[in-house]
């Protein structure tokens, strides 16, 4: 079997499934945010069932709109509070050693190798790079998840993705992500466990990780997931506070299809308006002159992802009437980004450094577009409207690109400043 196989067999108790097959799983974690959480909250009243599943296995984090930006949101987030509190629910995050969910909840040793978990937000596919099952779901399926702890699911096929050779200079692993949803769309992986292996994969920092996993669902994927390597269990060990058993695939496993993709042929990538898949080198962007700049979300709000911004900008300056909004993915992230100076190379470039937040990535707030403006984002999606005005327009980048572009007021990369 796959990985993914071997995860829901698990969690379902069965020796063996195969694709298509219709199981119900046991999970180790049910979360949910600001935005999604008091629709699941809703349908878990709706249930009539006197107390939550397992209170250490549910997460709630305020994230997309926080600090609240407006009384809807204040609202949204008080009624996901007082759950949280009423049902003594451990992992409740907000404001002070909160931040971006997918940064925090496998950060703070929530989601380990093994795990099967679901998350009424699309993006918890990111967990998979930890070798853990994750998908999102709809927040009525979390909400009967908080009182049932468990969900039902078709088994996917699987999708290999191999990776050879070495990446070139400035290339990401969210050039990789984009690369492999420019290749094959985003409707390429619809519904199929999307696995990421070989060389390039395995040399990989788990930041880089964390983001190619969180995009899955760009392609349609019902998930990402990694192989948990000992680089995996030597990130997740010293955070983990239960017993995890990691699980591989088999060699003999088989997969619906095969990629192999040689790195060193891979540059730069930018994904042009208005899907993911529209992606380009950087050497055929052409001249996109762009308003703004935003470096963070849970795709690229790691400390190395900011490291990385700050390698492009130190000793520069933000390009007169551009706007370059840095968004840590934690509190402990932002703290770690002033200890080491980061923020300071950031302010002195003329950046914008915000708390940790989803903020502009959904059109919430803090970077929000007018129409006629253009963005370069390290974010996840650049559907129409995304970061504001239908009229506006997102390009999606790694945080080296994007850093660039801010510094030249238009799109290039770091040899071009």
């Amino acid at each position: 079997m796959t990985i993914t196989e071997k995860l829901l067999a698990r969690a379902a108790g069965l020796d063996q499934v195969t694709p298509g097959q219709f199981v119900t799983c046991k999970l180790d974690l049910v979360l949910a945010n600001d935005i999604t959480a008091p629709l699941a909250i809703e349908a878990f009243s709706a249930l009539g069932v006197a107390e939550v599943f397992d209170r250490d296995k549910i997460a709630l984090v305020a994230d997309h709109s926080t600090p609240n930006k407006d009384i809807k949101s204040a609202m949204q987030t008080k009624l996901m509070r007082g759950f949280a509190r009423s049902n003594e629910i451990t992992h409740y995050y907000e404001a002070c050693g909160g931040g971006i969910e997918h940064i925090i909840l496998p950060d703070k040793g929530l989601v380990l190798p093994g795990d099967v978990v679901i998350g009424a937000d699309s993006h918890t596919c990111t967990y998979g790079a930890l070798g853990a099952f994750s998908t999102g779901v709809g927040s009525t399926d979390a909400g009967v998840a908080m009182a049932l702890g468990e969900c039902w699911f078709r088994v996917p096929e699987s999708i290999k993705f191999v990776y050879s050779g070495r990446l070139g200079k400035w290339v990401t692993g969210k050039d990789l992500i984009l690369y492999t949803i420019g290749r094959i769309g985003v409707d390429g992986a619809r519904y199929r466990a999307m696995e990421f292996c070989g060389p390039v994969i395995e040399a990989l920092p788990m930041a880089d990780r964390f983001t190619i996993c969180n995009m899955a669902i760009e392609a349609g994927g019902k998930s990402g997931i990694i192989d948990p390597d000992q680089k995996a269990l030597d990130w997740v060990s010293p955070r983990a506070h239960r017993r995890f058993e990691p699980l591989h695939s088999d060699p003999d496993a088989e997969y619906a299809q095969v990629h192999e993709w040689n790195a060193e042929n891979i540059e730069p990538q930018v994904s042009f308006p208005h899907l993911p898949e529209n992606a380009r080198p950087l050497s055929e962007v052409g001249e996109i002159v762009i308003d703004q700049s935003v470096i963070g979300a849970c795709t690229n709000g790691r400390l190395e992802d900011l490291q990385a911004a700050a390698e492009v900008l130190k000793g520069h300056k933000v390009a007169p009437g551009m706007r370059c909004i840095i968004i840590p993915g934690s509190h402990q992230i932002h703290l770690e980004a002033t200890r080491s100076g980061l923020v300071e190379t950031f302010l002195q470039a003329g950046c914008l450094v915000s708390t940790p937040t989803c903020g502009p990535c959904l059109g919430g707030h803090m970077g929000i577009l007018a129409a006629g403006e253009r963005a370069i984002a390290t974010t996840n999606r650049n559907f129409v409207g995304r970061m504001g005005h239908t009229d506006s327009e997102v390009y999606l980048a790694g945080p080296y690109v994007a850093a660039a572009s801010a510094i030249a007021g238009k799109i290039c990369g770091p040899d071009d400043i």
